[in-house]
């Protein structure tokens, strides 16, 4: 059975089996990842669950998200990176949203990232870069700064992805696309293609995906050429109003408490699961084990209208005994009432070194790949998030399946 997919999707799509049993999207496959990982966990309760998994029916869950795709091998915000994503079963997919010069509004993680994620540098937009390239010299690293805001939609969609990088000691452009992990790859970069928001919007809709859209904080000054933070805030609803998507599968997203608070009370159907993203970590003084030291307490951001909440994953935990624990900022948020949704799972490459950002409240535990499980398991089951972010889903989707969440 093939499913009708709309006029957009069909453009950038590409072939998508379809099953009966998997009407509403593509057929879901784990791929070796998550057995690799349950074979680095040491033997124990956690182990023999996941093991015991092995050969179940995959199944798409809202549980796993999609952290701009599948972006641990695939450029991110591309279509070729959201449908590897819902073929691990993600069901909910993200399009961190920005604007160009014309105020339309498009996928994009930053809008002063193109010169990392683009080949913009290699091509006469060079020019419109807002810092041109100056390469590396002497202890001076090589640097450049480009972004969408210089870009009519027009020209935005002449540019190429690329897996999100930069080689800081190039001395020429060419070079400094350079620089990708190596634990990451550009194996599957070749023709991937770039979306607008709406167009994200049409093909999630056409994988059977749900939707997380992030506003991101723009790098110019607002209002840009009239264009409000408020009329910003306000687009991205009204695109959704007009796919006619359903509030009930859009969770908003921002770092900006105002533009949840916008949502919650101008259009409070999609601002009844807007996310605040909160990046509390870069105020002087902030301890995820002290609630005096939050800049806002749970109980203000329930009391404004907030239900859902969204730290880093290691704001959400702290080691006891050895042991990974809920920390004091979980419980916290628990006993407001709020919903924990927490990112980003699979974004710091081999564990064997500590894991670095993401692990930082459990590097002294974080000794092995296992670990993703172990940690996971904790989020689950004792600080209980209702979603994880995931640079690759299947390893969520395999967890999510195993335990029936």
């Amino acid at each position: 059975m093939r499913i009708k997919i709309t006029a957009i999707a069909l453009t950038l799509l590409p072939s998508i089996c379809l099953t009966e049993a998997h009407s509403s999207g593509p057929a879901i496959d784990y791929g070796p990842r998550p057995a690799y990982l349950i074979d680095k966990l040491p033997d124990g309760e956690l182990k023999s669950k996941l093991l015991s998994c092995e050969g179940q029916t995959p199944q798409r869950t809202d549980f796993s998200i999609g952290h701009r795709g599948a972006p641990l091998l695939f450029p991110e915000h591309t279509v070729e990176s959201n449908v590897a994503a819902a073929r691990m079963g993600a069901g909910i997919l993200e399009c961190d949203v920005t604007f160009t010069k014309d105020q339309e509004l498009v996928c994009r993680h930053a809008q002063n990232d193109l010169h990392t994620t683009t080949n913009i540098l290699l091509t006469d937009l060079a020019s419109t870069c807002n810092v041109p390239f100056t390469p590396a010299s002497g202890d001076t690293e090589a640097a450049a700064e480009c972004r969408t805001s210089e870009l009519s939609l027009a020209e935005f969609q002449t540019l190429t992805p690329k897996m999100d990088s930069s080689d800081k000691s190039a001395t020429t452009a060419e070079g400094y696309q350079g620089g990708i992990a190596d634990w990451r790859t550009n194996l599957y970069t070749d023709g991937a293609t770039m979306m607008t928001h709406a167009e994200s919007i049409e093909v999630f809709k056409s994988l059977g995906a749900k939707f997380t859209p992030e506003l991101k904080s723009p790098s110019v000054d607002m209002p840009f050429e009239g264009f409000s933070q408020e009329d910003y805030a306000q687009k991205l609803v009204d695109e959704y109003k007009t796919a006619g998507i359903p509030a009930s599968n859009v969770w908003l997203q921002s770092f900006n408490l105002d533009d949840v608070l916008y949502w919650i009370e101008n259009e409070p159907d999609f601002g009844a699961q807007a996310v605040y993203l909160d990046d509390s970590y870069d105020i002087d003084g902030f301890d995820h084990m002290d609630p005096a030291t939050y800049p806002d307490s749970m109980k203000s951001l329930y009391d404004r209208g907030v239900r859902y909440i969204a730290p880093p994953l290691w704001m959400l935990v702290t080691i006891e005994n050895g042991e990974i624990v809920p920390s004091a900022y979980a419980t916290d948020a628990k006993a407001a009432g709020l919903n924990i949704i927490t990112w980003t799972l699979e974004r710091s490459g081999p564990l064997a070194g500590g894991g670095g950002w993401y692990f930082q409240s459990m590097t002294d535990v974080t000794t092995h790949d296992g670990v993703y499980y172990e940690l996971l398991d904790v989020l689950a089951q004792d600080v209980g998030v209702v979603g994880v972010f995931s640079d690759w889903p299947a390893t969520v989707t395999y967890y999510a399946n195993c335990m029936g969440l």
